[in-house]
């Protein structure tokens, strides 16, 4: 059987923002768009970094994370597929108090922030999925917070876990512990009784990295209501997501 190159493999089609633009404003954009590979745990920008490129995702989940001076980090919003990262190059700046980090390896279309900025001022269909998208990521943001706050360890990770798997196309998640106390502003030590908690009622396994959920619909009902209010908010204001196959 042949082996098909990542350009074979992917199309812009498979991010959902993309996918929801006409023929003609895909075609005045395709020349911009680069494919590139995305490697877990590279940095795609710093706080208070000059952004020169946004990121569609494809196949793979960017986390963007608020990093405190003391170096602990905690994870504000993740976005895959459904979305774009670097929304401050036209909210208005040119950079963010976040960094931006590949939780799931994969593949990404970026275009140079100039390309975007001027698309986006020009008020077509992109300009409007663009603020749309923002204010799901807004709402993903403050119900993080909220839910960081305010609920148990092991219903975080649920949360957690259900979102990265709408942008996965299994049931796989690879990540250690360390990575998703990182992600989660939690110790290893919490995370490892979160995941044996949720393991030992069979709704997970988790070996050597990598989270398998067996049970789903068990994980939702285990959940807080965070889960829920985001999808909602971002099943009304979003286009579609895509199946990264197609």
């Amino acid at each position: 059987m042949k082996n098909l190159s990542a350009a074979e493999q992917h199309r812009p089609q498979q991010n959902a923002l993309l996918a929801a633009l006409s023929a003609a404003e895909c075609e005045r954009l395709a020349n911009d768009l680069e494919l590139v590979p995305l490697a877990l745990g590279q940095v795609l920008y710093e706080a208070g970094q000059t952004m020169s490129h946004v990121y569609f995702p494809i196949d793979c989940i960017v986390s963007l994370l608020y990093v405190m001076k003391n170096g602990a980090s905690a994870e504000i919003a993740i976005v895959g597929n459904e979305g774009v990262i670097g929304i401050a190059l036209f909210m208005g700046g040119e950079s963010t108090q976040s960094r931006g980090i590949v939780q799931n390896a994969g593949h990404a279309y970026r275009l140079k922030a100039q390309v975007l900025k001027d698309e986006f001022h020009s008020g077509g269909a992109l300009s409007r999925l663009l603020l749309m998208f923002a204010s799901a990521l807004i709402t993903q943001m403050v119900q993080t917070a909220a839910c960081n706050r305010h609920h148990p360890v092991d219903q975080q990770l649920c949360r957690w876990m259900l979102l990265s798997l709408d942008r996965l196309p299994s049931n796989r998640i690879s990540m250690t512990e360390k990575l998703i106390g990182n992600m989660l502003g939690l110790s290893p030590a919490d995370v490892t009784k979160a995941t044996h908690v949720l393991q030992k009622a069979g709704l997970i396994h988790y070996s050597a990295g990598e989270i398998m959920v067996l049970d789903r619909s068990g994980v939702e009902k285990r959940s807080c209501e965070c889960y829920d209010v985001v999808k909602k908010e971002s099943d009304r204001l979003l286009p579609l997501s895509v199946e990264i196959g197609q």
